[in-house]
């Protein structure tokens, strides 16, 4: 097979597979859609357009040294984090009402989106067991097939974490208040569960 639609479809296969794998970024797109609509959620799904910039530089640059309790730092940090979000969105299913979801400047929503996939060990792990290596062996061979490699990543990754915002949003406009505050609680719910998961990544093996 060509090498460039080889490293073209290898990174579409992983972005796929990454964009609809449950984790604290898909449930944030959810929470947050179900809150205010398919913009906002679109805002959280394309975080790691910039959030990954970091994440793959230091994982290329360090990926066979980086510690192991690094990853633990990261990964208790954004546990505590996303349990913070969930009881937050718990707070506001209380009273939620459609008519009158809560305004929220438009850099909040990206802004959280951000530090959910910053501080998830996820991208973290995926760049240093998975993506990095592939980037460097395709980088090696030239640097057009590492952009392509990125470019089916970051297509499917993002374009799933969007029609799941465009789901969530089509879902949403057919929701009365009762059912919509049922389903923010939800997903309060499995972003705390989400959060406690990734807490627990964080601790040492055999405590």
């Amino acid at each position: 097979m060509n090498p460039s639609l080889t490293s073209l479809i290898a990174g579409m296969a992983l972005g796929f597979s990454a964009g609809i794998v449950p984790g604290p970024l898909t449930t944030l797109v959810l929470t947050t859609t179900l809150a205010r609509g398919f913009g906002a959620g679109l805002r959280v799904a394309v975080a790691p357009l910039i959030t990954d910039t970091v994440v793959i530089i230091v994982s290329v640059l360090f990926l066979r040294a980086m510690p192991t309790w690094a990853l633990q730092v990261i990964a208790g940090v954004g546990g505590l984090y996303v349990i913070y979000l969930g009881i937050e969105a718990m707070r506001t299913a209380r009273h939620a009402t459609l008519a009158a979801a809560p305004a929220t400047p438009a850099h909040a929503d990206l802004n959280r989106g951000i530090m959910v996939n910053l501080l998830s060990p996820h991208p973290w792990v995926f760049w240093i067991g998975v993506g990095g290596p592939l980037l460097i062996s395709y980088g090696a061979q030239g640097a057009g097939l590492a952009a392509l490699f990125l470019l089916g990543f970051y297509l499917l990754l993002i374009g799933s974490k969007v029609a799941i915002a465009a789901a969530a949003a089509g879902g949403r406009r057919l929701l009365d208040d009762a059912w919509y505050r049922r389903l923010l609680l939800a997903s309060s719910v499995l972003l705390i569960i989400m959060g406690v998961l990734l807490f627990r990544q964080a601790l040492p093996i055999g405590g």
